[in-house]
């Protein structure tokens, strides 16, 4: 018998808000944002339910720079990763337990605004006065 396991997270879901990021004492880029999931069902009485299930989600390194200047809240991602459960003590010494997920893939299925992004950096180009050529020689190309 094979003594091996598995600790796996594939999501697909929206962002509930803009990644957050932070630097580790070290240096290292770390990215804290959360994911929800929908899941819709018919009760026993006909009558349609629905769940959203919120993920906290952890990225380092050049996966954190890409959520933090990519992603954006709303935004439909895939995401895979793999489960982690923290322990820490409040200010009243209290334990609590955490599970995140570590990421190390994240792939956006849809992108945010981007025609607004787009005419936010054409409105910032420099308007130049037009001339008329018409001879095709005094052209640099």
């Amino acid at each position: 018998m094979q003594k091996s396991s598995v600790n796996k997270v594939i999501l697909i879901g929206h962002l509930g808000s803009k990644p957050e990021g932070r630097y580790t004492a070290s240096g290292t880029s770390t990215a804290t944002f959360s994911i929800a999931t929908n899941e819709s069902w018919i009760d026993s009485d006909k009558i349609k339910q629905e769940h959203t299930e919120w993920h906290s989600i952890i990225a380092w390194n050049k996966l954190a720079d890409f959520a933090i200047e990519y992603l954006q809240k709303g935004q439909l991602i895939y995401l895979e990763g793999k489960l982690q459960t923290r322990t820490y003590r409040d200010k009243n010494d209290v334990q609590h337990w955490k599970t995140e997920i570590i990421s190390n893939i994240i792939t956006p299925l849809d992108w945010k605004n981007p025609i607004k992004t787009q005419n936010k950096k054409s409105n910032r180009l420099e308007k130049r006065p037009s001339t008329d050529h018409d001879d095709d020689e005094s052209m640099p190309f």
